[in-house]
C-alpha cells in the first residue's frame, strides 16, 4: 500500500467521526408554536395582519412609517436642489 491508501483511510476514518458526532448530538427540543400563532393570526380583533404580533411588530412598522416618510421628503428637497439652476458667476 502506497500513501494514498493511507491517506483515503484517514479520510473515512475522519467521514465517520464526524457522522457518528453529529448524528448522536444532543439535540435542543424545539415546541411547537405553530397552533398557537395560527389561533393569534386568525382572532378577529380589528388589527391588520402585520400588527398582529405584538408590540414589536408596532414599532417595527412605526420605524418604517417614519423612514418611509423622511425618505419622500428628502426626494422632494434633492429634486427641488436639482431643479434649479446654478447661479452664474
Amino acid at each position: 500500500m502506497g500513501p494514498g491508501a493511507a491517506m483515503w483511510r484517514s479520510l473515512l476514518g475522519l467521514r465517520q467521526i464526524s457522522q457518528r458526532t453529529i448524528s448522536t448530538a444532543s439535540r435542543r427540543q424545539l415546541i411547537n408554536r405553530v397552533p398557537e400563532k395560527q389561533k393569534l393570526f386568525q382572532e378577529d380583533n380589528g388589527l391588520p395582519v402585520h400588527l398582529k404580533g405584538g408590540v414589536m411588530d408596532n414599532v417595527l412598522y412605526k420605524i418604517t412609517m417614519g423612514l418611509t416618510v423622511v425618505g419622500t421628503i428628502y426626494v422632494f428637497y434633492v429634486l427641488t436642489v436639482a431643479s434649479m439652476p446654478k447661479k452664474q458667476k
